[in-house]
């Protein structure tokens, strides 16, 4: 009796190991939208599209890339949400906006919380502007500041660049005309056209410009300096200002964190494959920025930060409606 049941757990093991037991891992299906909640060309654009091909060779299925500007990005990113949550409907973005729509009462009803993020791109923001600026170095961009109304581009209220410049109004004690646009590379042409005479976005939307010489870079926001290629060291905006906070953003994808468990595990490992690849790093050396493969619980734990970080500071300068605290963030 005892060899019995030996023998049934041993052949009971043994099937359990062959590939026709094992469970297969999620294979789309059909195609799988990713929207851009931003323009064609600008950061988020530029991230997730380069991350979204390489995860296609490793998933076996499409990814369709769709743009959908709209109100600082939260008529794209509604619209993924809205979505079956079946894996299906991804999102491309930055930390920072996806983690203050609700402070901004533009997705009052999504917490950041609700999104599981896949940040493969840290860009630093640039302070920039115009070549025929009179504005040739960082006393020159204070002085116009406190003497004229200088008029500042940005991806739209509440993007990377109008936080950049808000994080400048708060240090500087100035004031400035704020001209939103619908993504970072709009803001960029619109500055080298003349429109605007400073920009503050990320260094993958104002690489290609620097270079060119169509932009004049006046200070990096990070504690470092920044190197672009064929370009003068960009010095740290902590020369000029050493309290100045550093202002630089996670971009990646956002997929609600509530898909079916074989759909996240497979994602998941595809991400991290594609966030490692030659493309994406690439990428990253000629945008003068740092490619990475964050995802899970210090991914969490960077959206947390930043909307306790960029929501308090945005609710603060009057820029949004909705005080953090009633939401849950505390303040940094």
């Amino acid at each position: 009796m005892k060899r019995t049941i030996a023998i049934g757990l041993i052949l009971g093991i043994a099937l359990a190991a062959t590939p026709a037991f094992a469970q297969k891992a999620w294979k789309p299906t059909k195609t799988i939208t990713l929207i851009i909640p931003w323009g064609a060309g600008g950061a988020s654009d530029l991230t997730a599209r380069i991350v979204a091909g390489e995860m296609e060779k490793l998933l076996g299925g499409k990814i369709a890339v769709i743009n959908q500007p709209g109100a600082s990005g939260s008529t794209g990113t509604q619209s993924a949400w809205n979505n079956p949550h079946d894996g299906y409907t991804w999102s491309g973005n930055a930390d920072a906006s996806v983690a203050t729509y609700q402070v901004d009462g533009l997705t009052p009803e999504i917490s950041h919380k609700g999104w599981q993020a896949y940040f493969a791109m840290k860009n630093p923001a640039i302070i920039a502007v115009n070549p025929n600026s009179p504005i040739k170095n960082w006393d020159d961009l204070v002085k116009a500041f406190k003497t004229r109304d200088v008029a500042v581009a940005s991806a739209g209220v509440g993007a990377g660049g109008h936080i950049a410049a808000e994080t400048v109004k708060k240090a500087l004690g100035i004031n400035y005309k704020h001209v939103p646009y619908g993504g970072g590379n709009p803001a960029v042409i619109a500055t080298v056209s003349g429109e605007c005479e400073v920009i503050m976005q990320l260094s993958m939307e104002e690489a290609d410009m620097i270079r060119a010489g169509k932009l004049r870079p006046i200070a990096v926001m990070t504690p470092t300096p920044l190197t672009i290629s064929g370009v003068p060291t960009i010095p740290s905006v902590n020369d000029f200002v050493k309290t100045m906070p550093s202002v630089a953003f996670n971009f990646g994808l956002f997929i609600p964190k509530d898909i079916p468990a074989d759909a996240k595990a497979a994602i998941s490992n595809a991400f991290d494959v594609a966030a490692k690849s030659k493309a994406v790093k690439d990428l990253a050396d000629s945008k003068a920025c740092v490619a990475t493969a964050i995802q899970g619980a210090e991914a969490d734990n960077i959206m947390n930060d930043a909307a306790s970080v960029f929501g308090w500071l945005k609710f603060e300068a009057g820029v949004s409606p909705v005080n953090p605290s009633t939401l849950g963030i505390p303040k940094p």
